[in-house]
């Protein structure tokens, strides 16, 4: 799916769904994790009834792995030439590139639809910079978080309610918006805002037109797309990041690569790569071009943010 870059925003109340980067809702939502192998999150044997999986020894033998995308800004993207691009694309390119596959092929699909499409083998990794969650890692395993990331708002100019958590809009009554599927939808629940009033649009994009136009007071998103998206607004600004709360804790989420159940070999390996990536400094430069900072490179690991 190309990302949704236009300024025709298609909104609607939320349903049922739960959070775009943090959770998922049964086997057709949504919401990465490495080293995972003993922290419980790997449950089933994979499909080939190979101990650890075969993908690996295949995606060599075929010399292209499928990358499971959601067209959006940084993360995973077709930009506007057709070239696949982002943050877990390009790294992804590093990483299987060093494991024998030369070639990655994007697989686009709606972020709700990651999991169920990696699980039916619509494609053979999730690169779509997925937050890890204990949800999550019953349903597929990760690597180890590329990037670890808080929250911001995006708010008119001069932040006229004085937003700065989601305390404050639950407090201030603000009109609250954030993206499809987005974790901060959670955070905002937890915090006591009601749910049927959240404002869902399709992206940060669309979250920005929303705040200039008036029809909301705040949209939430990470803090890496909140201060991107509003480089070009005259109306709008982005705020300070900050930690959104979760049973009453500041919560930093770690995005990262999903792989399938069973799948341990390749997700081992991977993980390999990626920490020589982190040591050397390259992983940096690979996330930097897409808005990153040094202050969200992590070594947080997927067995922490599993839960286990």
């Amino acid at each position: 799916m190309a990302p949704p870059l236009g300024n025709d925003v298609h909104t609607k109340r939320l349903e049922h769904r739960r959070s775009r980067r943090s959770v998922l809702s049964g086997a057709a939502a949504l919401g990465a994790v490495g080293a995972l192998g003993a922290a419980g999150c790997t449950r089933v044997a994979s499909a080939s009834g190979v101990r650890g999986g075969d993908l690996l020894a295949r995606l060599r033998a075929q010399g292209v792995v499928r990358l499971g995308i959601a067209g959006e800004i940084p993360f995973g993207y077709i930009d506007k030439d057709g070239r696949l691009t982002g943050e877990a694309p390009e790294l992804a390119k590093a990483v299987f590139k060093r494991l024998g596959v030369d070639r990655v092929q994007p697989v686009p699909s709606e972020f709700g639809s990651l999991i169920p499409g990696l699980k039916s083998q619509q494609f053979d990794v999730v690169a779509a910079g997925m937050y890890v969650n204990p949800e999550r890692c019953q349903q597929v395993i990760f690597a180890d978080p590329d990037y670890q990331m808080l929250d911001a708002f995006i708010v008119r100019k001069g932040n006229p309610k004085g937003l700065h958590s989601y305390r404050d809009v639950v407090e201030k009554k603000a009109r609250f918006a954030t993206g499809t599927g987005y974790a901060e939808i959670q955070y905002a629940v937890e915090a006591g805002y009601k749910q049927s009033d959240i404002l869902i649009v399709p992206d940060q994009v669309a979250g920005l037109n929303a705040v200039e136009a008036g029809r909301v007071d705040v949209f939430a998103g990470t803090a890496l797309t909140a201060r991107e998206v509003v480089k070009k607004s005259g109306k709008a600004e982005a705020t300070a990041p900050f930690a959104p709360l979760v049973k009453g804790k500041p919560h930093v989420d770690g995005g990262a690569f999903a792989f399938r159940l069973g799948e341990t070999k390749l997700r081992d390996a991977f993980n390999v790569e990626l920490r020589k990536l982190k040591r050397s400094g390259e992983l940096f430069r690979i996330l930097r071009p897409f808005g990153f900072t040094k202050a969200e490179i992590t070594d947080l690991t997927a067995k922490e943010l599993c839960g286990g």
